[in-house]
């Protein structure tokens, strides 16, 4: 095969992959934020913090390897809009806790029969081209060409080097303690430990990044039909495959967009094998008026962060980007604001 259908095959292979880790063990940024500070239970936020170490370690020794050149990700511009990335961070956690699910959560759900799941994958699907080449984009454009700035260091690993270590050595330094603080915030809780599956879903998730890393940036590497180099990610994949769907003619597919068709076919799959699918729809019309707000904030807000909480929270982490942690750190607060405090989203009445 040719590199770039090795990374279309790989695509599908990854997505079939997340959606039935997806589906099986719950996996998903908000509802493990949610868990534990709601709920007390913090084994689906260990969850995620272990695949957030396993996918700064893994994609950190491929870069270290030579097999990856992370730097030509879009997570390690040498410019970005700090303000525009932190705002877009904060419309796609508060969206999150709005849609009671991210991008990546919505696909799987769908896979399951969850029809409130079609509702959001269209409606952030619309807002993230919109933001990205439609009516918002203008707006957009002009805020990060207003606050953008060109920066010294773009990367921890960079920002380590300037104090006078080495490049390898700050990239070891940099990759060892985050990962090694977020695995062990995740062992260290003993509910976790005995969690057989979720430690296997943090894993399995963790090293599909880097396989996506390494399908993209190796795999397919090709000077004279080069492929984006790219991992898990799922906004402007959503928007991508929806637009393939309706105009596939002229278009071609990408990684992206075979990444998402995997996950939906993958949560299917396992959802019928084993009887899991169930179809599932609104409670009444405010619940999906708040459903579809909470989508148009995460297609937006998704586009502004340049990710969800899989696309920075995961992806852009494993290049250890500056710009990543403060679109996490805009997610982290606003899915702090949606579950707690005095803009906390509060239950619908039932009657």
């Amino acid at each position: 095969m040719d590199p770039a259908t090795i990374v279309i095959v790989a695509a599908l292979i990854i997505g079939l992959i997340y959606g039935a880790v997806g589906l099986l063990s719950g996996f998903c940024m908000m509802s493990g934020l949610r868990g534990w500070w709601a709920e007390g239970d913090g084994r689906l936020a260990r969850t995620y913090a272990l695949a957030m170490g396993v996918a700064i370690a893994a994609s950190q020794l491929l870069a270290a390897a030579g097999l990856v050149d992370l730097g030509k990700s879009i997570y390690l511009q040498p410019s970005f809009s700090a303000p525009v990335m932190f705002l877009g961070g904060l419309l796609f956690g508060y969206g999150m806790v709005l849609s009671n699910g991210c991008g990546s959560r919505a696909l799987v759900l769908l896979g399951r029969g969850n029809l409130r799941s079609f509702v959001v994958v269209i409606v952030l699907g619309i807002f993230a081209e919109m933001t990205l080449k439609g009516l918002i984009a203008p707006v957009r454009i002009a805020m990060v060409q207003a606050s953008q700035a060109t920066v010294a260091a773009n990367s921890v690993p960079a920002l380590l080097a300037s104090t006078g270590l080495g490049a390898v050595q700050a990239r070891m330094v940099a990759a060892s303690v985050l990962s090694a603080v977020l695995i062990i915030f995740a062992f260290a809780h003993a509910p976790f430990r005995k969690s057989f599956g979720q430690i296997a879903a943090g894993l399995i998730v963790g090293l599909l990044v880097a396989g996506g890393w390494f399908a993209t940036g190796y795999l397919g590497a090709d000077d004279f039909n080069p492929v984006p180099l790219t991992s898990l990610t799922f906004i402007a994949p959503i928007a991508d495959a929806l637009q393939y769907v309706m105009l596939s003619t002229g278009s071609t597919l990408n990684f992206g967009i075979v990444t998402v068709f995997g996950v939906f076919a993958g949560s299917l799959l396992t959802a019928l094998a084993t009887g899991r699918f169930q179809l599932e729809g609104y409670r009444s019309p405010q619940h999906m008026l708040r459903s579809a707000g909470g989508a148009a904030l995460m297609g937006a807000g998704g586009v502004m962060a340049f990710g969800c909480s899989v696309g920075q929270g995961l992806t852009g982490l494993s290049t250890l980007s500056l710009s990543s942690l403060i679109a996490i750190a805009g997610i982290m607060l606003g899915t702090g604001a949606g579950l707690r405090g005095s803009l906390r989203v509060r239950p619908l009445a039932t009657a």
